[in-house]
């Protein structure tokens, strides 16, 4: 996933509803200690314990915050990748949050939506909470970017990848 993205050693990784790092802890091994990576997520006790994973591997360059995406800015123009990892869907305000990663991601960025398919399975959300591609890549174009690809990840998810627009 994290190749498929393209996140190297250096960059500014921000998980955007990163819980306790699922994706974060990977991102941050993977940008090392001259990297960064930035988290926010609603869940405090989630947050506090990605912080915890992070300090237990002293990665030092792994920051989170607790807070709505809503209304939490991470930085301003800084991220290399903003990462959505399967919770676009369940925020109260999906438009907002986009738009906040539109303010935080550089003019060389990458938005990542991985998401679940909107069709029934055994696993994951209920069906009517499901975002189809096509409407997260409506809701991401319509906060700022282009499209780059839309792909399958895995029989469950797809991965939208976008830039910002000029």
């Amino acid at each position: 996933m994290l190749d498929i993205i393209g996140v190297t050693p250096g960059m500014t990784f921000l998980d955007v509803g990163c819980g306790e790092g699922y994706f974060a802890l990977p991102a941050a091994r993977r940008v090392g200690a001259s990297g960064r990576v930035c988290g926010i997520d609603a869940d405090a006790e989630a947050v506090m314990r990605l912080g915890e994973h992070a300090a237990d591997e002293g990665m030092g360059w792994v920051t989170a915050r607790a807070g709505a995406a809503e209304e939490t800015l991470l930085c301003s123009g800084c991220g290399d990748v903003v990462f959505f990892g399967i919770c676009l869907h369940d925020f109260s305000d999906p438009g907002r949050v986009l738009r906040n990663a539109r303010r935080m991601i550089r003019d060389t960025g990458v938005l990542a939506n991985l998401d679940w398919h909107a069709r029934e399975m055994n696993i994951g959300p209920p069906l009517q909470k499901r975002f189809a591609p096509e409407h997260a890549m409506a809701l991401i174009r319509d906060a700022g970017f282009h499209r780059l690809s839309l792909q399958d990840c895995g029989p469950y998810h797809y991965l939208v990848l976008a830039n910002p627009a000029p």
